[in-house]
């Protein structure tokens, strides 16, 4: 009898040799609005579009400098017209804003296993997506454009946001992406550069995965 492990196996095996034969990316399994492994900074763009939280990683100024990862609710645009740039609404009641004002130096990860499109698969396995995106978290000006259009992306994603404490002085951050880490499939990090990311789509006009 053939255990449950090398079942696996077998499977994994099965998935890395249509990977590379022709036509690999048409034969994966593509759910709606899913770009295909051959797309990387699609990909990105989609996980950043469609996810509304992930871990924000700061540098500790509580814990001597230590990393500190929190899970936090974000946008990147109005539904239909993601942008790619995170923006969060934050207290310095909470960690992570306090450590932004003291070291700007952040991480962002998202993962594609709460969308519901990873199936049975492990949220490690890679061909569940996952991008990290490193940069500077930095506040928004509250009187500039930007922010409007920062304060329309949030709310509209998460309505909640405009009834909450106003004596807890929430903030509009957002991160300057330096560096993007995307996994997607067998194979490593795929190569994205903070400009393929955030020109992906602006000849197209707006993204069409939010």
């Amino acid at each position: 009898m053939i255990s449950p492990a090398h079942l696996a196996f077998a499977a994994a095996f099965l998935l890395v040799v249509r990977s590379s034969a022709p036509g690999a990316a048409a034969a994966r399994p593509i759910f709606d609005g899913k770009p295909s492994p051959s797309e990387a900074t699609a990909t990105a763009r989609w996980l950043a579009a469609q996810n509304t939280w992930g871990v924000l990683s700061t540098i500790s100024s509580d814990l001597s400098g230590a990393p500190f990862g929190n899970v936090v609710s974000y946008s990147d645009g109005v539904p239909g017209e993601g942008r790619g740039i995170p923006y969060f609404y934050l207290t310095t009641l909470d960690p992570s804003a306090r450590d932004a004002l003291e070291d700007e130096r952040t991480s962002f990860t998202l993962s594609e296993f709460p969308l519901g499109t990873c199936g049975e698969i492990d949220p490690e396995n890679p061909t569940c997506a996952k991008l990290a995106l490193n940069g500077k978290l930095k506040m928004v000006d509250l009187q500039s454009s930007e922010a409007d259009l920062a304060k329309s992306a949030l709310f509209t994603k998460h309505p909640e946001m405009k009834d909450w404490p106003k004596n807890h002085h929430f903030k509009i951050f957002k991160m300057e992406i330096e560096n993007i880490f995307l996994i997607d499939w067998f194979g490593g990090p795929k190569p994205i550069s903070p400009s393929q990311y955030l020109e992906f789509g602006r000849n197209q006009g707006s993204l069409m995965y939010s």
